[in-house]
């Protein structure tokens, strides 16, 4: 009896931790996706991933997996792209169809900022995510009584609140430097016990994560390229040296963003350098795009664009 016994206990603690990963590899699996979509539209990191944990049951519900709507989107009048159909309040509702779950964080973005209902949860301070989940319950985002309570507790719980300040959670084990003095961005994962560098792919384009002590004519070497490419592919003066846990691109940037990615608010402290390797975009055409000149930096809430030319005032 007391082996059968135990052998339950072992197999419910199990199933705990089983849970507990699951509910981890989600959110460091679609972290960045939260990240980038709060540099487009402003909703904060903590509460899109949230939204996207409850919603979707950390990936695990019918709608998701089938679906690859995270957020639990119902299709609306206008909505003119594929349908499922599921029973949630009512028998047989309609609920928006995704290629992707790319596709579901970016229209979660634009189904926010485009409702009326949502603008003022935009006037909130881009940390507030207890203003946030209040805000997105008090519009009718969802009809269940605790909505916000259940949002503020994911949030708590896994400190999602760390997304927000762009600091993201294993295996990508990232702060990002933005100090003044030495603007960068960190957008790695774990740096290998060796020491090598793992090459990584961001918006399609190799790079590799600067660890303590690196330059980049080791990186260089390690890699069989010339020294003089990194300075260029990352738009740095000869002679600068990588802070740790700073992404270094292998190739070249490309001269604009993906489609998905057509403009950027630029948040406190960031400057043109950060957002092009934000966006693997080179420099100098960013710069172009926003009429801006070499040397000149943003303002923070101003809109950068990362496709098209910024209009003439």
């Amino acid at each position: 009896m007391k082996r059968i016994i135990f052998v339950f206990v072992y197999l419910s603690f199990a199933g705990f931790v089983f849970s507990q990963q699951t509910r981890q590899d989600y959110i460091n699996k679609y972290q960045m996706l939260a990240i980038e979509e709060m540099g487009r539209s402003g909703i904060p990191a903590s509460i899109k991933m949230a939204q996207a944990c409850l919603e979707s049951a950390y990936g695990q519900s019918e709608l998701s997996k089938k679906s690859n709507n995270h957020f639990g989107i119902k299709c609306k009048s206008h909505w003119k792209g594929q349908k499922v159909y599921y029973d949630d309040d009512h028998k047989n509702e309609c609920f928006r169809k995704y290629k992707s779950v790319e596709d579901s964080y970016i229209d979660h973005s634009n189904f926010l900022m485009a409702n009326p209902r949502y603008a003022f949860l935009f006037t909130l301070r881009p940390d507030d995510y207890k203003g946030w989940a209040k805000g997105l319950k008090q519009a009718g985002y969802a009809t269940a009584r605790h909505y916000d309570a259940s949002l503020i507790k994911i949030i708590e719980d896994h400190k999602l609140y760390r997304l927000d300040h762009k600091e993201t959670f294993s295996p990508m084990n990232v702060y990002e430097q933005k100090q003044l003095s030495n603007p960068g961005i960190s957008n790695s994962v774990t740096i290998n016990p060796y020491n090598t560098h793992k090459i990584i792919k961001i918006n399609s384009l190799d790079a590799v994560v600067a660890i303590k002590g690196d330059t980049y004519e080791i990186i260089a070497q390690e890699l069989g390229i010339n020294a003089w490419e990194l300075y260029r592919f990352n738009d740095r003066p000869q002679g600068y040296r990588p802070q740790p846990n700073e992404v270094i691109y292998i190739q070249s940037k490309k001269n604009r963003a993906a489609r998905k990615h057509t403009t950027h608010r630029v948040g406190e402290h960031e400057t043109m350098h950060y957002i092009s390797q934000l966006y693997g975009i080179k420099l100098n055409p960013l710069l172009r795009r926003n009429r801006l000149s070499p040397g000149q930096e943003p303002n923070t809430g101003d809109v950068i664009y990362l496709r098209k030319r910024k209009p003439a005032n």
